[in-house]
């Protein structure tokens, strides 16, 4: 009885959620609440909200189309990754430096040490099939998880910096380098970003069941390999994640990204 009730998803074409007009007009619903409540709330981000909805609507149609051609492709898969990369560095980079020329370049550094060492240890080992069906879902996880960490580290040391300068400054006239006086500054504001990654680790299979774990049962997979897959894409997402943080740290505690350039992005 166990095993029947667990595979009745897939008897209903393994979806999660029907894909028909209902889960449209639903979604629109949503988005157009989600609107109308950052409006109410006066949280300032109505626009953004109603903006990334529709830029979510035409992107995912957009890879829908084009996602079943490139995985078919090493080259077209590797290039579609290296897009998932430039978007990312660009949308983590307006956030540190909003404005500033180039300086949103600086956003490679973390992302790119975060992440390609997990993705080459995978393909070195032959643990992640080098097809695209396998490496283009895994490295948008990576990325993604990377570009949160970069963002929100970076937002909240630039912050600390512009908010408690005179405390740089006192620890530099003790003697402190530059670096140094920086660090101590802003380190614990920036460790906070790990927050997220740290509580999602703590509590899947408590509180959520992440895409990945879901996906695989929904997929004909065993609570176990579903299970150990989900694992290890958590524990990915820590090493890139603490990774990213580190490195944001060393750009703003060398100057590369400057707390008096800081300015509220979200569109």
């Amino acid at each position: 009885m166990p095993q029947r009730a667990a595979a009745a998803p897939l008897a209903d074409g393994g979806q999660l959620l029907p894909v028909t007009p209902g889960l449209g007009a639903a979604t629109a619903v949503l988005l157009l609440a989600a609107v109308t409540v950052a409006g109410w709330g006066r949280l300032g981000h109505g626009r953004a909200v109603l903006r990334a909805g529709l830029r979510a609507v035409a992107q995912l149609a957009a890879v829908a189309l084009v996602i079943t051609w490139v995985v078919d492709s090493r080259w077209w898969s590797a290039l579609f990754v290296l897009l998932m990369f430039t978007v990312a560095v660009r949308t983590a980079g307006r956030r540190m430096a909003p404005g500033d020329g180039r300086d949103w370049l600086w956003a490679a550094a973390p992302i790119g040490a975060g992440v390609l060492p997990v993705l080459v240890l995978l393909l070195g080992s032959g643990l992640l099939p080098p097809k695209g069906l396998s490496v283009i879902p895994v490295a948008g996880i990576l990325i993604g998880g990377a570009l949160t960490a970069t963002s929100l580290s970076g937002r909240r040391a630039l912050d600390e910096l512009r908010q408690r300068h005179g405390e740089v400054e006192a620890a530099l006239a003790l003697g402190f380098e530059e670096r140094d006086a920086r660090m101590e500054i802003c380190r614990t504001a920036a460790a906070t970003s790990l927050v997220p990654a740290l509580d999602q680790t703590r509590t899947v299979g408590l509180v959520t069941l992440p895409g990945a774990f879901v996906g695989m049962l929904l997929g004909g997979a065993s609570p176990v390999q579903a299970g150990a897959v989900q694992l290890f894409v958590l524990v990915g997402l820590l090493a890139v994640e603490t990774t990213a943080v580190v490195v944001v740290l060393e750009l703003v505690g060398r100057g590369l990204v400057r707390a008096g350039r800081v300015g509220e992005v979200i569109g």
